[in-house]
């Protein structure tokens, strides 16, 4: 099958890393894809899995000579089903196979759909493709109270997944970098800081505290950029820890490409959100075998299976987090086994495999 995924941009991000790991591995599956972008901060990491980048740019909102491209990439290229990954790339994909009916359209929801020009964008084109794809039972039920959209038949949940090879440590040392011994723990979070609600770094600098008094040489790390519009809540951070005169104990390392070297050192993985879609990030956590914490919002109890696979705590509630990474931190049999029996369900539910083989299966049904 020949496939056209078009992403606006490749930064960092959810969906792009979904595609990335697709693209790694879409050979083995029959998927022969081609990717249309203007480019981005991923672009390296595209290149080095071989991945053929077809340059464009997008100059208007409703850019009608980059649907004439998208339409001349088909047509050239017998493309069998297009993908877009975003309401505005859904949109120009389905402009440019107008007229063409032996390409299918697909439309998956990695998120929340926040302004009011997506959500309209996406009502119309919700019944007008083949198939939507949702990264969660959770998503689907929140996008049809929260934002009105109407998800017919031809809507699917398919989790993310990640790729355990990816996820290989490169065997550089954090520790390390940061001039730390071995014997010191870490604990840590990988995430942006965003300016709208939907990562949750103060409750985790707030349950710091509790957690260094409990548990001796523990080092707290935050690995994610500061998106524009974020420089308070990051500030805010940085001058908590300062007041508790634990700064030299938390570490913030902005944006980071050495995701699985850091996840190879961490004791505890943290994921503290107050809105996600069904976060790669856990996908990551639990194929690299760490044991979790994370706030108990609906993606995160479907991605545990109810807690079965990590230890939730109320969102906001730092007293909880910190009890539950207390916990771990002590308990290193019941973290051990927790990790082990999350890697279990994440390679079943959460790996690119499983991703890849419910998505051709898809593919292949609307075919």
């Amino acid at each position: 099958m020949k496939i056209l995924k078009y992403l606006d941009t490749l930064n960092r991000g959810g969906a792009e890393m979904q595609v990335l790991d697709i693209c790694r591995n879409a050979g083995r599956f029959g998927l022969e894809i081609t990717l249309a972008t203007r480019g981005g901060t991923l672009e390296p990491e595209f290149g080095a899995a071989g991945v053929e980048i077809i340059r464009l740019e997008r100059r208007l909102p409703v850019d009608l000579r980059l649907a004439r491209d998208l339409r001349r990439i088909v047509k050239e290229r017998s493309i069998d089903i297009v993908h877009g990954y975003q309401s505005v790339d859904g949109l120009h994909l389905h402009l440019a196979v107008r007229g063409i009916n032996t390409v299918r359209e697909v439309l998956s929801f990695q998120g929340f759909v926040q302004d009011t020009k997506n959500r309209l964008v996406a009502k119309f084109l919700l019944p007008r493709v083949d198939a939507n794809i949702v990264v969660s039972s959770w998503l689907k039920d929140w996008l049809t109270a929260e934002r009105g959209l109407k998800f017919g038949k031809n809507t699917h949940i398919i989790y993310n997944g990640a790729d355990p090879e990816r996820l290989r440590p490169t065997g550089s040392s954090i520790k390390a970098e940061l001039g730390l011994s071995d014997d010191v723990r870490l604990i840590g979070m990988v995430g942006n800081f965003y300016r709208d609600a939907r990562k949750d770094q103060m409750t985790v600098v707030k349950a710091l505290g509790e957690i260094f008094e409990k548990v001796g040489d523990v080092h707290c790390l935050f690995a994610g950029k500061v998106e524009p519009g974020a420089e308070k809540k990051f500030e805010a951070c940085k001058e908590f820890v300062r007041y508790r005169g634990i700064a030299d104990r938390v570490h913030f390392l902005g944006g980071r490409t050495d995701v699985p070297d850091i996840l190879s050192k961490l004791d505890v993985f943290i994921f503290s959100s107050l809105h996600e879609g069904l976060p790669v990030a856990i996908s990551e956590a639990m194929l690299a075998g760490v044991p979790m914490v994370v706030s108990d919002i609906g993606p995160h109890i479907e991605a545990t299976n109810n807690g079965e696979f990590g230890r939730v705590f109320p969102a906001k509630d730092h007293r909880a987090l910190a009890a539950a990474a207390i916990s771990l931190l002590t308990k290193k049999n019941a973290a051990d086994d927790l990790a082990s029996r999350a890697r279990s369900h994440a390679a079943a539910s959460f790996s690119i495999d499983a991703h890849l083989g419910k998505l051709v299966h898809l593919y292949q049904q609307i075919l």
